[in-house]
Formats: C-alpha cells, structure tokens, sequence
C-alpha cells in the first residue's frame, strides 16, 4: 500500500458508514498509518469504495458488468489510471461493498500481493446462518466457553458493545444470519416474540443489522397456548393462524428486516404438529404463511427421532428418521420453508455418513446444518478441527440425478433451482475473553464461515489464512499449528470412537468415555456391542434397511461388507470382534491399536506446540499448552476406559496388553 494515503466514497448509507469505518481502522492496524477519508477523486494515489453506481466509481472503473454479483457479490480490482494508482471496492450494494473491504483486508493482512489484484466474488450459499444455543438465564446449552453474550437472569445485557464486535467478526467471515436463542424454547423465551422483549431483540437486532446480518429468533410451537392463552396450538385453527399473523406483525413493526422463525417441533419432547394429527409440512406452513407478507422465512429443523426407542427392538433404528418423516412431505412445504437437515443421520458424531435425506427431497429448500460447538468432539477442552469432516460432507456426491450431485450444490439451490438455501451451524461462542474458550477452536467458527461463503475452498487454504490472521506470517508458526489443526480430527477419532461406532460418552454433559452412558440408549442401543461383536446392522438385506435410503452406488457400497468404508464399518455392520479389515488387523486390535496411537498423537500435539515457544504471545502460548495437557490426560482416559471394556467383553491381553484373537 506504499504510496496511498487516502480512500475515496460519496455515499453515505448504514451499511457503507460501517464499511467506511472498518476499512479506515484495518489500513491504519495493516499499514501502521491514519487514512484520510475524502468524498472526490484528487490526483493521488487512493483507495475508492462504493456501489456501482457511485460516482467517483464510474469515473474508475465504467463498463462492469456485475449482475451475476447479486445483492452480496463484490469486486477488487487495480486501475492504473494517467499514472495514479487506484484500489477499487465495488459491489451491487452496500453489504456487497462491506464484504468487499473485509476481502481486502483479509489480503493485506496474509501478505497476499495487491500489486495487480482483480477479482469478482459471490457467496455461493444465500443462507449463512448461525444459531446460538443461549438461554435467557444466561447458559448455553452445549457452550464451552462461558455465558452468553446477549442474556443474564432473564434480561438483556443493556450494553451491547461486546455483540458489536461479535457482529463484527461475523461479517468478516460472510455470515448474514443469526438466531438469538435456544431451538429448545424455554418458557421465558417463549416471550420473545411479544412487547415484553421485543424491544431489547431489536436493540440487538439494530446492531447486527449494522454488519449486514439477519435477526431470527427460534419459537415454541405452543406459543399460542403459552403466550397467548389460546386453547390449543392446532396448525389448522383459524385463531392459531390469526395469533401468528398478529404476532408476526408485531415483531416486523420492532424489526423491519426480521428474518424469521428457526422451530423445533415434535422431537425430543418438543411441543409440534404432530399433538393435533398434523404434520411437519402443516406446521410449517402454516407459520410461513404468516411470515409471507412480510418477506420472512421458516427454518423447520429435520432433528427428529423416537427417543423412547425400545433397545430389545433392533429393526429401530434413529438414522432413518429424519428421511423417513420427511420424504413424504417433498413438494408440500411453502416457498418460504426451509428445512434445516444434520450433515448426519444420528448427532454431530465424529463421524457418521451423510444424511441421505439431502438425496431424498428435490422440490423443498435446504440447509446444512453443522455444530461448530464441540459437543461430542471435545468441548473445546480438546483440539478437534472440523473443516475437513465438513469439507467431506459438502463434497459427498449424492448421485440423487447424475453424477456431481453434491451437497454442497443441493443445499445451495443450485442443483434443484431452488430459491433459498444454505448452510446453518451451531455457534461456539461465549463471554470468554477469547470467544471459543480454547483458542484454536476459533479456527473453526472461522472455517464455517469460509465454507459457508465458498464450499470449494480447500480446508488448507482456509487453514494457512486463519493462522496466519491469528498468529502472524511466520513460517515456523504457520507450518506446526497448520499441521496441529488438520491432523486433530483423525487424532480425536482414534481415541474416542473408531470405525463409526460413536456414541461412547457420558449422558448429560456428553464428556468423557462411557460405552453404554448414552442417555437415550440402553446397553448399547447405537453400538449393539456384545461377546460377539459390534456395530449396528443397517443393510437391507438383514438390518434396519437404512442403506437403502441412499441412492446407487452408495446404496450398495454401504450395504455390502467387503466395499463399505472402513471408517463407517461400525455405522453400517454389526461385525465380529474378529473380522479382519483390509489390513489383516482384526476389529478389535484396530479399536485397540488405534487408542493407544491416538494418546500418542495427542501427546506429540504438546511437543509440536512447545517448539512455538518465545514465537508467540505468552498468554496465547500457555493457554493453548495446558489445553493440550488436558487432551493427552483425557486421551488416557479414553484409551484405558474403551479397551478395559472389550478387553472384558471379549478378549485376553498378551504381556505388552495387546489384545489378540485366534
């Protein structure tokens, strides 16, 4: 940026004040000097920022054809014009003239040259979403890194300028969404859709919208009945319908550009459709309805499952569910409806196979639902990058109609020409001082963001940016905690839950190993482990018949033992402990083998990180230390808890403890 002292815009609009404001402030952090701001062109060198039809813009650059842009696409180019150089920033709009700086300064920020930038970018998803788990008392449901940032005993925080820099940081990754409260809707936050809180949801939501981000909130079903002291809550009531419409009218009166509504209904004993001899599509639609007149959406979460399965019962299986109860309603939901899908079938698992229902629906909207939240990865006391698992799951072919058929191109409405879509996540954040509780864990809110943006970028690339945001450029820095985080995944899985099997923890908080300890299972419910073998028989051949959800060739890779991935083995197959993997290695050596390489790993995370030592922030540098100690104790944990079992189930343990079969 040597020689440029000024930036250039004479446009004035919310939107673009906030573009103004942070491009000044990340020049002047980037470059270590002020930044003049002026509204006309003068003969100097200068960075010029404003919507196409900008003025001072055409006089740069005139001809761009940018339709494809859309409301939040943008461009970066260098004009070298009569020997002055000019940076220019354009978009259709403000929002796409906001994500335009944050690009920008992202660039200098890596070391990426601007010498002879040109670039044109749109988001590929119109949803980018996060939901937060926070009640009003002021927890977290599933947050490991404090409270939350907007509630205290059933209140909103009255300064808000700790959201401000959430908002902040949202829109500097591309995110335009957020949910302000738990899809499990207490009883207090059942009111706030109605005057007694409305006016502090659109304080925040004033504040969001600042950094181009939606306000929704997640409601009770039963909301007529709890709020509104109606009878019933029946989808097809006449005065349900009319409680909607009115309370919808109220919260556009607070809110302008309210989003709309994310639901949770008629799973794990919440209130839905499903009380009245209704079902999902007629609950949705009809709060879609309500929402219709006033441009808002409905976001109908597909998370749901008997959980009061019967464990003698083996032909029920929780993975077909949400493909069971929402196939049947493809084509019936509203334009305006939404159904948000888990990249698996069962819960965040560290590992499961994509959800067959993105292959199943191909006339209703979509969203990828991910957890960035550590709830069965770690709980951010553990390293557990997640960009490779999602990166999998958006690249994962459905071969729903040809060959290309990703997830990633279904959710997007690309595939099926839908119009709307995207992706939505779980957030990770609290009051923590460093937002994620364990500071690595922050390359993963970041990654969703990025892949929320653009599917096709690669997990490395989005790696070596956050790190280099981070920490800085140095190679050193760059190289160990690149390889730390990329690698974690494969290390977490190795000593908790190998081969798909999953569900290994503690009822309640999730945290630590228990074979049997989950609660809606009983003695193993989603692992069937016993003196024989384990694993869950999905085929249709002689299981629950959940393989035959997928389309071919997928169908028949999972359903056959000799082809099924070795990584999902347990997911798909109730195998003896015997049976051999590719390698020659039987299954219970591999389980066995593999939690003692994963402490393994997890202690040579605290040597890689110790070589970082007088490179980096003192703070930052020990907190991340006593994190990874706490890994490789945990680790142990694992190891010892996970093979003591099926050393008892099934095995005997030669003089090195190497469990061996004949």
């Amino acid at each position: 940026m040597k020689g440029f002292s000024r930036v250039v815009c004479d446009e004035c609009s919310e939107l673009l004040e906030t573009a103004k404001k942070e491009l000044l402030n990340g020049l002047a952090r980037t470059t270590g000097y002020e930044f003049a701001l002026t509204t006309e062109l003068r003969e100097d060198d200068a960075v010029v920022l404003g919507t196409l039809s900008s003025l001072q813009i055409q006089c740069v650059l005139s001809g761009l054809s940018a339709d494809h842009l859309g409301e939040e696409g943008y461009a970066i180019y260098r004009v070298v014009k009569e020997g002055r150089q000019r940076i220019v920033l354009t978009a259709n709009t403000a929002k796409g003239c906001l994500y335009a700086v944050f690009h920008f300064l992202r660039l200098l920020q890596t070391g990426e040259g601007v010498a002879s930038i040109s670039l044109m970018e749109a988001p590929k998803n119109k949803l980018r979403m996060i939901n937060h788990w926070d009640n009003m008392d002021g927890s977290i449901e599933r947050g490991y890194a404090g409270r939350s940032i907007f509630y205290r005993d059933n209140k909103f925080f009255a300064d808000l300028t700790r959201v401000k820099d959430y908002a902040r940081l949202l829109a500097s990754v591309g995110i335009n969404a957020v949910t302000l409260n738990n899809v499990n809707v207490h009883e207090v936050e059942t009111y706030l859709i109605t005057d007694q809180f409305l006016p502090d949801v659109a304080r925040v939501a004033a504040v969001f919208r600042k950094y181009g981000i939606q306000t929704f909130l997640s409601v009770n079903f039963a909301s007529p009945i709890e709020a509104g002291g109606l009878p019933t809550a029946d989808p097809d009531d006449p005065v349900v319908k009319q409680w909607w419409e009115t309370s919808v009218e109220r919260i556009y009166r607070f809110i302008p550009d309210f989003g709309g509504f994310l639901v949770k209904a008629d799973s794990e004993f919440r209130p839905g459709p499903f009380t009245y001899g209704r079902d999902h599509a007629d609950g949705a639609n009809m709060l879609a309805e309500a929402l219709i007149p006033h441009g808002g959406i409905v976001i109908w979460r597909c998370f749901v499952y008997n959980c009061t399965q019967d464990w003698r019962d083996r032909s029920t299986d929780r993975a077909r569910a949400a493909f069971d109860h929402f196939t049947p309603f493809d084509g019936r939901c509203h334009d305006n409806v939404i159904l948000q899908i888990k990249n698996g079938p069962m819960d965040f698992q560290v590992r499961e196979p994509v959800s067959p229902l993105f292959g199943g629906l191909m006339q209703t909207n979509q969203v990828l639902e991910l957890q960035i939240t550590q709830e069965y990865t770690g709980q951010q006391r553990h390293l557990c990058y997640l960009v490779p698992q999602w990166k999998q799951v958006l690249d994962f072919d459905l071969h729903s109609t040809e060959q290309g058929c990703t997830v990633a191109k279904v959710v997007s409405g690309e595939l099926h020409h839908r119009p709307l879509g995207g992706v939505a996540a779980v957030a990770n954040i609290g009051d923590d001082m460093n937002w994620t509780g364990h500071l690595l864990a922050q390359a993963n809110l970041y990654g969703y963001g990025r892949l929320a943006w653009n599917p096709e970028l690669s997990a490395q690339s989005i790696t070596d940016e956050w790190v280099a945001l981070t920490f800085g450029r140095n190679y050193d820095v760059l190289r160990i905690v690149s390889n730390m985080l990329l690698g974690s995944w494969q290390i977490y899985e190795n000593y908790t839950a190998p081969l798909g099997v999953g569900w290994m923890v503690n009822p309640g908080d999730h945290y630590g190993p228990n074979v049997d300890g989950y609660e809606y299972s009983k003695w193993g419910t989603y692992h069937f482990a016993d003196c024989k073998g384990i694993g869950v028989d999905r085929t249709v051949q002689t299981g629950t018949g959940y393989t035959g959800q997928y389309h071919s060739p997928h169908s028949e890779l999972f359903e056959s033992l000799e082809t099924c991935p070795e990584e999902l083995l347990l997911f798909f197959h109730h195998v003896p402990y015997t049976h051999r993997l590719r390698s020659g290695e039987t299954v219970i050596q591999y389980i066995y083998d593999t939690h003692f390489r994963g402490v393994e790993q997890a202690m040579s995370l605290i040597d890689k990180w110790k070589e970082l030592e007088n490179k980096l922030d003192d703070s930052q540098f020990e907190h991340v230390l006593e994190r990874l100690h706490e890994q490789a104790s945990h680790a142990k944990q694992w190891r010892d808890v996970i093979n003591t079992y099926f050393y008892r189930k099934s095995g005997i343990a030669d003089e090195r403890g190497r469990v061996i079969f004949s």
